[in-house]
């Protein structure tokens, strides 16, 4: 996970970025760690939280601490949305386990990618597999999108702009 000071359009915001790539950017006591310095950090500094997820879920091989891990971002982003600040999750392919519970929380803003995996259980369970009554591509981001899920399905090219827009939205009424 990369962790950082930002600004869209001048407005100052925390970002915590998910990098797939190394052991597919699941959630172990060091992400944990970092993403609840992250969440603390916009919470002082009375700024937005932007999450970019893409992770396999908990990292399994360390046990209680890492599910002891989704407790903690989770009761750092409860301050933070007690603070009344923006927490804005860009769910991105794939976002699975855990993870995915913790940043699919109601009340939060989700952009997703087009084609985005999100789920729970990861692809097989799509694969004919899901339990009785989940429809075929129910861990689809358009899927998720029109049963409520997400919010809304954004392109790359316009994240930025739409994340401009809902920090703009948000800030007032969190002011």
């Amino acid at each position: 996970m990369i962790t950082g000071l930002g600004k869209i359009e001048d407005r100052l915001l925390t970002i915590a970025v998910m990098d797939f790539n190394f052991i597919a950017a699941t959630m172990g006591s060091v992400v944990g760690e970092k993403l609840t310095r992250c969440v603390e950090r916009a919470t002082e500094r009375r700024i937005p939280v932007v999450i970019v997820s893409a992770s396999g879920g908990a990292r399994m091989y360390e046990g209680m601490l890492s599910l002891l891990q989704m407790a903690k971002t989770s009761g750092a982003l409860a301050l933070h949305a007690r603070a009344r600040l923006p927490f804005i999750s860009v769910l991105t392919n794939p976002t699975t386990g855990g993870v995915t519970r913790e940043l699919c929380h109601p009340g939060r803003h989700h952009p997703c990618g087009a084609g985005a995996m999100i789920g729970f259980a990861g692809p097989a369970r799509d694969q004919g597999d899901h339990p009785p009554g989940f429809a075929a591509g129910f861990q689809t981001a358009e899927f998720l999108e029109e049963h409520g899920l997400i919010d809304m399905i954004v392109s790359r090219r316009k994240l930025r702009e739409t994340l401009s827009t809902l920090i703009e939205y948000l800030l007032p009424v969190a002011a």
